[in-house]
């Protein structure tokens, strides 16, 4: 009988000891879970106070300004109409800033930002005459991104950059037949006899289809009345040029898309004369960067400490 009390005893100093043990581990993580919750807010609190920015100084001498046109070009994007056409102004409203070069790598994107950067382009080279603006390519300069280039005074490429793809696209997917072998039956209730445009899930109307080819092509001659207007007399007679055909930069000379090969480097110092180039892209301040990783960096340090939290929000993963 004594024998059985003490493994009784054995068995609940053990577990009470166990029981300390995991409270003391508990008490642990809440302690670094609280340090890192202020760790993040002091963090914020700094950033907002300084308000860190790449925002170059106006108070700079004579130089050679460039702004980054780099992406998809979307409301959403680095590359919208509101972030290029802030930078620019920026640029041109500079003392010390000779021009403007606009660096493009854009596969394209929306036709109303495009067409935003464009006709701002026009106002900014109107309102400061003396200070000529050009486009250099690097990689790729397509669609709404040549919508943008169109504006400047001139483009300048490499031989090996892609440029032109002067076309508008719609696409979608149909997805009718895949339904019928599911067995999933489309219930689309609408007022007006198209409200249901182009829908995917139901056959292709015809009036609709034509209407929105109709569209494309209204969008088509916009951009080629820009890029016509922005070239000029420059433009080779080709049946293909606004066909949607993409050209290498070499090419794109010969056909008047472009003016010249070149880079950032040759323009700034060989045209503009201007070798010190000023970074004028804006970008997000220091704060919005931080702020947007801090979900992230929050959620990986809550699974650090907790690593059973992360277990049950990802099932079949334990």
């Amino acid at each position: 009988m004594s024998e059985e009390n003490n493994q009784w005893e054995r068995k609940l100093l053990e577990k009470l000891a166990s029981e300390a043990l995991v409270e003391q581990r508990r008490k642990r993580r809440w302690g670094i879970f609280f340090k890192l919750i202020g760790l993040v807010y002091v963090g914020i609190l700094i950033a907002s106070v300084l308000g860190l920015t790449t925002t170059p100084s106006l108070e700079v001498s004579r130089h050679t300004a460039l702004v980054d046109l780099d992406g998809v070009i979307a409301s959403d994007s680095l590359a919208s109409a509101d972030r290029i056409n802030s930078s620019l102004r920026t640029a041109f409203e500079s003392e010390g800033s000779v021009g403007v070069i606009l660096r493009i790598n854009s596969p394209g994107g929306s036709p109303v930002q495009a067409g935003l950067i464009n006709d701002e382009i026009k106002r900014l080279r109107a309102k400061y005459p003396q200070k000529p603006f050009y486009a250099v390519v690097e990689e790729v300069c397509a669609s709404g991104g040549y919508y943008v280039a169109a504006a400047a005074d001139k483009i300048y490429v490499d031989k090996a950059s892609l440029v032109g793809s002067i076309g508008v696209v719609m696409n979608g997917f149909g997805f009718t037949g895949t339904m019928e072998k599911l067995g999933v039956e489309r219930r689309l209730i609408t007022a007006g006899e198209n409200k249901g445009f182009l829908d995917p899930f139901s056959e292709a109307d015809p009036y609709q289809t034509e209407f929105a080819k109709q569209m494309a092509e209204e969008i088509h001659q916009q951009f080629i009345q820009v890029v016509k207007q922005g070239r000029g007399e420059k433009l080779v007679q080709n049946p293909e040029l606004f066909s949607g055909l993409v050209w290498t930069g070499a090419k794109s000379v010969e056909l008047g898309l472009a003016d010249e090969l070149g880079s950032i480097d040759t323009v700034a110092r060989d045209v503009l004369k201007a070798e010190d180039i000023l970074d004028y892209t804006e970008q997000d301040s220091f704060a919005e960067r931080f702020a947007e990783r801090v979900g992230v960096v929050f959620g990986q340090g809550v699974r650090s400490v907790f690593p059973e939290f992360g277990a049950r929000q990802t099932p079949g993963f334990q």
